[in-house]
């Protein structure tokens, strides 16, 4: 009986002899029962890898290995082996929707490096030492004072990486509106080496096991849409938290916009994360943290027709691109060509890993669309629903309330003088597209009983 507390004994008991006991089944299924699908899968996947770590300390004890000292290591994420460390795997922000094992498919997925984990080195675009553009920070509400290598600490290696963002908002375009010439891209914001690229894969995969699990049907139906695609440029995946919205009337003869009865799926724990790193890092104002996003698969072809978005969001709203750039087009009027094919008279390239705001003129005048992009590609859009729209089950997300701006740290200028001298300048970061065929081989066309749409 969930919340009965009496059957368990006050008495102190050697719980590590008792679960010696158990069968792996007999586990899983006592710590298991009562959950939901996905907490299942989460557990399952824990106890895999302490049986994965018990076997590694039991092949260091045969080898006669100091098992402290390598054990430290192996906690510490130091470790060369392939398997997953509790500190890590405990840290991982897509353990909540990562699917089980297939069939072939090693355990650990080769995810030895967690997005924004501090001790780790990049996997993508190895830097030298001295560079400091690809630090990566552990993302949390305020500055951590632990040592990090280098002998900067983590608010340090932070306030290195947030002053090495790149920021326009000088974006200017007129058009005669209303017999007035006015800058319709006015409020148009792009922000760029927001995510670098270790931090852009660890999203991509996420995002492909959702759309793994979305094909499995492992995620509500209101979550997942991959529509057929019946002609050029139709037909890209969705994938929908925090709220459900229609594009079009549907079957019910709801109008599009926001289903406040209809329930999706929350926020991933990564993408919580994002949303930290974008209000900290001053991308996104305090008074306006998104509640909701929708995650765009691009295959190549795939594209977004001219729109300006919906006004259950309030702005400002953001996207950020994966996976191959693309550029977006801007106007009052866009031309539709052919299909997947437009024209406008303001094209934007949006670089990965940048953060492109949409406010203003240049959410609420001009339309904006993406014509068919060249390569397969990933964006997340981020938004806040407006309060009297809100899903009739919405509870908001206490992760994502009180989100602290970072406040450049006082020795931040000491240290970077002491690594690179008074006048040198901080490198650029990297940011290189992705090889989909080495990196992030696309994945089998599903067939068409598997593919569901939203309506």
């Amino acid at each position: 009986m969930a919340g009965d507390y009496s059957r368990w004994s006050p008495e102190p008991r050697d719980f590590k002899a008792m679960l010696k006991k158990l069968s792996h089944e007999q586990i899983l299924q006592v710590l298991s029962e009562g959950l939901c699908s996905y907490c299942e899968e989460v557990i399952e996947s824990r106890v895999n890898n302490l049986n994965l770590i018990q076997r590694r300390v039991d092949e260091m004890a045969l080898s006669n290995v100091n098992v402290a000292d390598s054990s430290a290591e192996f906690l510490q994420g130091n470790s060369s082996d392939d398997v997953i460390s509790p500190k890590r795997k405990l840290n991982a922000d897509a353990d909540a929707y990562t699917p089980s094992p297939r069939a072939g498919d090693s355990t650990n997925s080769g995810r030895s490096k967690r997005f924004f984990s501090a001790s780790s080195t990049p996997a993508i675009n190895k830097q030298p030492v001295s560079d400091l553009s690809n630090f990566e920070i552990k993302l949390n509400d305020g500055p951590s004072r632990s040592v990090v290598g280098d002998d900067l600490v983590e608010d340090q290696k932070e306030f290195i990486r947030f002053s090495q963002v790149g920021r326009r908002k000088d974006f200017v375009h007129y058009e005669n509106v209303n017999e007035k010439q006015i800058n319709v891209l006015k409020g148009l914001e792009l922000h760029t080496n927001v995510f670098n690229p270790d931090e852009q894969k660890e999203v991509v995969e996420l995002v492909y096991s959702l759309q793994r699990m979305g094909q499995k049907r492992q995620l509500r139906a209101q979550t997942y849409s991959e529509p057929r695609k019946w002609m050029r440029g139709k037909g890209r995946v969705t994938i929908q938290f925090g709220c459900c919205y229609n594009y079009a009337v549907d079957k019910n003869g709801n109008p599009p916009g926001i289903v406040r009865d209809e329930e999706v799926d929350p926020l991933p724990p990564l993408f919580k994360k994002m949303i930290k790193r974008m209000v900290r890092w001053h991308v996104l104002p305090r008074s306006c943290v998104p509640d909701s996003c929708i995650v765009n698969i691009y295959d190549e072809g795939d594209c977004i027709p001219p729109h300006i978005d919906h006004h259950d969001f309030v702005r400002p709203f953001c996207t950020v691109s994966f996976l191959a750039e693309c550029k977006i087009l801007f106007g009052t009027t866009l031309k539709i060509i052919n299909p997947g094919e437009f024209s406008g008279p303001f094209s934007l390239p949006l670089p990965l890993g940048s953060v492109l705001i949409f406010n203003g003129n240049g959410a609420d005048v001009a339309k904006h669309c993406v014509p068919s992009v060249p390569a397969k590609r990933i964006s997340i859009t981020f938004r806040k629903m407006d309060v009297s729209k809100l899903p009739y089950r919405y509870t908001p997300d206490p992760e994502l309330v009180g989100i602290k701006r970072l406040v450049p740290p006082p020795s931040s200028d000491s240290s970077r003088n002491r690594h690179h001298g008074k006048n040198d300048k901080l490198p650029k970061s990297e940011n290189k597209v992705f090889s989909n065929e080495d990196e992030f081989p696309p994945l089998g066309k599903s067939t068409s009983s598997s593919r569901t749409s939203r309506r």
